[in-house]
C-alpha cells in the first residue's frame, strides 16, 4: 500500500500516514511557465494499492485536473489499483439538473475520475448522497459525525437543541439529536442568490436554550449566520456552528466575525489559513481516513466506521 498526495491538503494527507504508520509517498507536483500541471512519480508502484489524497476545495478546478493527472500518472505506471481519497468532493452541490439548459457537474467530475483511472473512490459528508450513484466504480462514503460526536460529547453542553439551517439538512441534525440525546428544531429559509439567504421562520421550540446548527458546508456562511441572527431573536443563549467542511472565502469570514455564533466546529477535510476574529474549533478526520483506507486495502468491512453509539450516521 502507498499513499500520494496532491497539493491541496498536504498536512492531512501526512496525517493520516502518521496514523497507519507508513511513509507519504514521494511525488513532484509543479508547473510549467504556463500554468500546466506537471507530475513525477518518484518511486516505484508497479503493482501497488495507491491511495490518493486531494481535497477537491478552491481553487477547485486546479486540484481536481492535478488529480486527475497524478492518476494517470500511477496507472501507467502500473499500479494495481487506484483509489481516489477526496476528503471534500467539488461540485457536489451541481448534482441535479434545477434549472433549463444546467449541466450535472458532479456526474461529470464522476466520469472524469474514472476516466484518470480511478478504481474506487473514498469520500467525506458527500453534499447530496445520491452522488454515490453517479459512479460505476465502489464508493466508500464516511460522515465526520463521529468526530464531532467525541467533541461535543466532552463539552457536555447543557439544554441543548440541534438546529437544522436548512430543510435539506433535516436528516444529518435528526441523526446528531439522536445521538446527543437533545430536542430538534428547524430553520425554514428561502435563497435569494449563491451568496444571499434570506431565513423566514423557526419550527421548533429554541427560546432559553443552547444551540447547535448542523451543516455538510459552508462558503460564505450566509446559512450559518443568518440563521443564528434569527436564533438569537428568538431567544437562544449560546450558538454553536458544526460543519464537516468549512471552505470559507473573505464574505464567510467577514460574516462570521459579525455572526452569533459563538463556536465554529469542522474538520481538517479543506486545507484553510488560521483566521483571526473568529472561534474555530477543527477536529482532525486523519484516523477515520486512515482507518479506513487500512480496511479497503485488507478488503474488510468499513461499515463500523459509520456507526457509533449504536446508531448510524446514515
Amino acid at each position: 500500500m502507498k499513499i500520494f498526495s496532491g497539493t491541496s491538503n498536504l498536512p492531512l494527507a501526512k496525517s493520516i500516514c502518521a496514523s497507519i504508520g507508513i511513509e507519504l509517498g514521494r511525488c513532484t507536483v509543479s508547473s510549467f511557465p504556463d500554468g500546466e500541471t506537471f507530475v513525477k512519480i518518484e518511486e516505484n508502484v508497479r503493482g501497488e494499492d495507491v491511495y490518493v489524497v486531494q481535497s477537491t476545495s478552491p481553487p477547485t478546478n486546479h486540484n481536481l485536473m492535478e488529480m486527475f493527472i497524478m492518476m494517470d500518472a500511477l496507472r501507467r505506471a502500473s499500479a494495481s489499483r487506484v483509489t481516489a481519497v477526496l476528503p471534500f468532493y467539488g461540485y457536489a452541490r451541481q448534482d441535479r439538473k434545477d434549472q433549463p439548459r444546467v449541466p450535472i457537474t458532479a456526474k461529470l467530475v464522476a466520469n472524469l475520475l474514472v476516466a484518470a483511472g480511478a478504481n474506487r473512490v473514498l469520500t467525506m459528508d458527500l453534499h447530496a448522497q445520491q452522488i454515490q450513484g453517479f459512479f460505476d466504480i465502489p464508493v466508500d462514503h464516511l460522515y465526520a459525525a463521529p468526530v464531532m460526536y467525541e467533541y461535543l460529547k466532552k463539552k457536555n453542553i447543557p439544554d441543548l437543541v440541534v438546529v437544522s439551517p436548512d430543510v435539506g439538512g433535516i436528516k444529518m441534525a435528526h441523526a446528531y439529536s439522536q445521538f446527543l440525546g437533545a430536542s430538534l428544531a428547524i430553520v425554514a429559509k428561502r435563497r435569494k442568490s449563491a451568496t444571499e439567504v434570506e431565513s423566514m421562520t423557526v419550527i421548533g421550540e429554541i427560546r432559553g436554550k443552547n444551540v447547535l446548527m448542523t451543516d455538510d458546508l459552508t462558503e460564505t456562511a450566509g446559512t450559518l449566520t443568518t440563521a443564528a441572527t434569527l436564533l438569537k431573536k428568538k431567544g437562544a443563549r449560546k450558538i454553536f456552528g458544526c460543519v464537516s467542511h468549512a471552505l470559507l472565502n473573505d464574505l464567510g469570514i467577514e460574516r462570521l466575525r459579525k455572526s452569533k455564533i459563538d463556536e465554529l466546529i469542522t474538520t481538517d477535510t479543506v486545507l484553510r489559513p488560521a483566521i483571526d476574529g473568529v472561534r474555530i474549533t477543527t477536529l482532525s478526520v486523519a484516523g477515520l481516513l486512515g482507518e479506513a483506507i487500512k480496511r479497503i486495502h485488507s478488503n474488510s468491512s468499513v461499515t463500523s466506521l459509520f456507526e457509533f453509539k449504536g446508531a448510524r450516521t446514515s
